[in-house]
């Protein structure tokens, strides 16, 4: 057997073993401890007042998984400073370049991340239906980079900035006109 055929066999079946590895069922070992940490996050959640949470019963009901909603406490008192304050900016068409009338919220954004380290902001860029997926992912991506820069060069740590692109696959308004496609061509901010 040559070294060329043993290698394509080694790959084979490692590959077989790996797929064969990551089709396993749960345990009762699995189970139980899913439903321990289901129970005190439970009983978490009940002092708490927060019931977002669900669960799914397996076979004779077991519990087999628990879906739990993370709510982040946040301070109302901090969040204040940004009441009134826009968290949706818009682009011309085929542009990533921040838009003048932009600037004032955005230094107002760059101002509550700054004086709160702890904060961390998603900016998420979006793009109209017009052009390929691919290029308006790209575009999406670069609006949100846009709106990044902004903000780190106001004084933001970039640690507190994360950047994901939609393309055209979040649109807000589903009209095929100029209108619909200008509300499309955004980035949102969202605090995490």
């Amino acid at each position: 057997m040559s070294v060329n055929k043993l290698g394509k066999f080694a790959v084979i079946g490692l590959s077989a073993a790996w797929i064969a590895g990551c089709s396993t069922t749960a345990t009762e070992t699995d189970t139980s401890t899913v439903a321990e940490d289901a129970n005190s996050t439970e009983q978490a959640n009940d002092t708490a007042d927060n019931t977002d949470q669900s669960f799914g019963a397996g076979e004779d009901g077991a519990l087999t998984s628990v879906i739990v909603e993370e709510t982040v406490a946040v301070d109302d008192s901090n969040m204040d400073m940004l009441a009134g304050v826009e968290t949706v900016f818009y682009f011309d068409f085929d542009k990533s370049i921040v838009r003048p009338e932009s600037r004032e919220a955005l230094a107002k954004h760059a101002e509550y991340l700054i004086s709160h380290p702890d904060a961390r902001v998603v900016l998420e860029g979006h793009a109209d239906e017009r052009g390929t997926r691919e290029y308006n992912m790209a575009l999406g991506e670069r609006r949100a980079k846009a709106i990044a820069r902004y903000l780190t060069i106001q004084g933001v740590a970039p640690s507190q900035i994360e950047t994901v692109s939609f393309g055209e696959e979040v649109p807000v308004a589903f009209g095929h006109d100029s209108e619909a496609w200008q509300l499309n061509r955004r980035v949102e901010v969202r605090y995490e």
